[in-house]
């Protein structure tokens, strides 16, 4: 199937418009009647029916939520479709949220500009791959991450990390909100208040993510060129004002915590992606290779993440030795990318603007992941359309950013990390169950697709469960927050440093192998 230039991936006749009763289990073709359970109705009341379909005929509109789109349903392979990947990603990524978190290698850590721009640069390629790996699986599968995650996790236990999948989109839905409602308020001098470029960000986020894939996906193909021309003006008029010889103003084993936790955090941003980088792929085709989608996902990420964060680490290096500089970030992160584009008067401001919008982009992706959340937690989630899920996300992000308005650092330094130490301890659950009994002559067999709802042929989850929370474990007594430091933890540099992410890996790693080598061996799934 040819496509022209402006490709975008196209979303095929949605075959869940226009009915009226929802159906908690379904089967498509002779394919997926293998051992089905059976089907149970919802009915509708028909005033509700008849609102619903109104709304799901809307031109553009996607009804589809979490059902497997199936072989036929997708569209074809085409080379602007595997660019369209990168193009997703790095439009999605290239953001204010985004630089924000690289102001605090020097702001935070204390670390000089060449050791932040390192550890920015090596925690970005190392999440971007896990969470490349975890988008080869949409294009394969036909299904959605969350959904994906029953056949490494169990049907019962995958509901835990979808809830907490939900809760890191819904944070970072939050995050921003705020940078983006900060910088429209130090654009405007404080006429407009936080809230309302909180109002202003929530709202475009809101009718893109409703709207759903297709409208997503020409949102995000040409989004990321305004995002880019602003932010080389930025370097340009920034750029004299930033001080690459900025050294480490921490000593000793200070220095070796800072890294420690620097790298993580840089680490956590672009893994968090990964709880949801399949649900973007799943039109298209079987034929899809699985390098093609990893190289074009991690190309996207890692250009986006490197390109913001060491702007954000060139900002922060000019704090310093800028005053106008220090006095904004005093204010809020948004009002410090703000001053950067001080010498350009009124177009600098103009170029603030498109900066907030800009992480609009970041935003969409998330608000549609976790809306699908709530349909992979049970059959009454799953009987109430994509389209409202997505104003509930909404509506709580919106309300937890004008809470939060004023505690942005608090936020990405807590929460981002916090959230960081479940997604890699799930990527090395997947990564275990796929390299080693799901290989050609595993013990466990290939993946069967169609049994994405049937619990009877999905993994019973007990093995998978247990390293997960065995994980978590690690992960606590490695933590370093602000509210809390675990025992190994406190020990790194004599000052205490995050090593979660690295210890709940290596307890999931060591414990789950011989745990599914048994459940495999009592119960054969």
């Amino acid at each position: 199937m040819d496509h022209p230039a402006t490709y975008v991936p196209p979303v095929p006749a949605d075959v869940e418009k226009g009915t009226g009763v929802l159906e908690v289990s379904s089967r498509s073709t002779s394919a997926e009647n293998i051992s089905p359970e059976p089907h149970v109705p919802i009915p509708i009341p028909p005033k509700l029916s008849k609102w619903n379909q109104r709304i799901e005929n809307l031109a553009g509109l996607e009804a589809r939520g979490i059902k497997r789109v199936l072989p036929e349903e997708r569209h074809g392979a085409s080379v602007m479709g595997y660019i369209q990947m990168s193009l997703l990603w790095f439009s999605a990524n290239i953001s204010a949220n985004n630089l924000a978190v690289g102001l605090l290698g020097p702001l935070l850590f204390g670390l000089g500009f060449l050791d932040s721009a390192m550890c920015s640069v090596f925690g970005i390629l190392v999440g971007s791959a896990a969470t490349a790996y975890m988008s080869i699986w949409g294009a394969q599968s036909g299904n959605r991450t969350m959904i994906v995650a029953r056949y490494f996790m169990g049907y019962w236990p995958a509901k835990l990390p979808c809830i907490l999948n939900m809760i890191l989109m819904i944070g970072y839905g939050t995050i921003d909100c705020i940078i983006g409602g900060q910088i429209l308020s130090a654009v405007s001098g404080g006429s407009m208040t936080i809230i309302v470029g909180i109002i202003i960000v929530a709202l475009i986020s809101w009718i893109i993510a409703a709207f759903g894939m297709a409208i997503f996906h020409v949102y995000e193909r040409w989004a990321w060129i305004p995002q880019v021309i602003v932010l080389f003006i930025l370097v340009g008029s920034a750029g004299p004002s930033f001080n690459a010889h900025l050294q480490n103003t921490v000593t000793g084993g200070a220095v070796t915590a800072g890294r420690l936790s620097f790298f993580s955090l840089q680490l956590s941003v672009p893994v968090s992606w990964a709880a949801a980088a399949s649900d973007f792929y799943v039109y298209y085709p079987e034929t899809t290779k699985k390098w093609k989608v990893f190289l074009m996902t991690m190309t996207g990420l890692t250009l986006a993440f490197c390109f913001v964060n060491l702007l954000g680490i060139g900002l922060a290096s000019g704090i310093a030795t800028n005053p106008l500089w220090d006095e904004a970030n005093k204010i809020s992160s948004g009002a410090l990318i703000l001053a950067g584009y001080g010498p350009l008067g009124g177009f600098g401001k103009f170029c603030g603007v498109i900066v907030a919008l800009g992480v609009i982009s970041n935003n969409i992706p998330g608000t549609y992941a976790s809306a699908l959340g709530f349909q992979v937690l049970g059959r009454y989630g799953k009987m109430v359309p994509r389209y409202f899920w997505v104003c509930v996300i909404v509506a709580i992000y919106f309300i937890c950013a004008v809470a939060g308005r004023n505690n942005l650092f608090d936020i990405l330094q807590n929460f981002v990390a916090l959230m960081g130490y479940w997604v890699m301890v799930f990527v090395a659950i997947v990564l275990e169950e796929h390299l080693i009994f799901r290989r050609p002559g595993g013990k466990a067999g290939p993946f069967d697709w169609t049994a994405w709802e049937d619990k009877r042929r999905l993994p019973i989850g007990i093995a998978a469960l247990i390293a997960f929370l065995v994980g978590w474990a690690g992960a606590i007594i490695g933590m370093y927050q602000n509210w809390y430091m675990g025992p190994v933890a406190a020990k790194v540099g004599g000052v205490g440093a995050d090593i979660g992410v690295w210890l709940g890996c290596a307890f999931a790693i060591v414990v789950f192998p011989p745990l599914r080598y048994l459940e495999l061996r009592k119960y054969g799934r």
